[in-house]
């Protein structure tokens, strides 16, 4: 097997990309929220909808995608599976017919109780303390929101 090939010595390694990093901490989140959601009968993404709805119900698919970070063109799937399953319903709004209003079920709002242990097996998983996670996720924050600005020209 031929040895690897040294990069220059004025090129980034992958491990020196922060991009890389925060990348890779993804795929680990969802491989450690997996069996924690499977049980729940929702994805990861699923999941991310109903947190938000429960901690704000009765949105418009507008507020969630934004909220969430997605276009309505990816929520809309998801939010046609929740519904199908029972857990949300979509209605447009009364006052507004170009909107679509989501909200939860009985259904949706009783499943809140089941996934009331998800964040603390989360905080498990990561080895920090709530302070320490806290901070780590204002970083991460602050950095999608400096990521967000046109970025400077070289």
């Amino acid at each position: 097997m031929p040895d690897a090939i040294a990069p220059p010595p004025d090129q980034p390694r992958l491990e020196d990309f922060i991009c890389f990093a925060v990348y890779a901490a993804g795929h680990a989140f969802n491989r450690v929220y997996k069996p924690l959601l499977d049980p729940l009968g929702l994805t990861y993404p699923q999941y991310l909808v109903m947190v938000a709805l429960w901690q704000k119900d009765d949105q418009t698919v507008g507020s969630l995608g934004e909220a969430l970070s997605l276009e309505s063109s990816t929520l809309t799937p998801l939010l046609k599976r929740l519904e199908a399953m029972g857990r949300i319903s979509r209605a447009r709004d009364k006052a507004d017919e170009r909107q679509v209003r989501v909200s939860l079920t009985a259904e949706g709002r009783a499943l809140r109780d089941s996934a009331a242990g998800v964040p603390a097996c989360i905080l498990a998983a990561t080895g920090l303390d709530v302070a320490g996670l806290t901070a780590l996720q204002k970083q991460i924050t602050a950095l999608t929101a400096a990521l967000q600005k046109p970025p400077a020209k070289p």
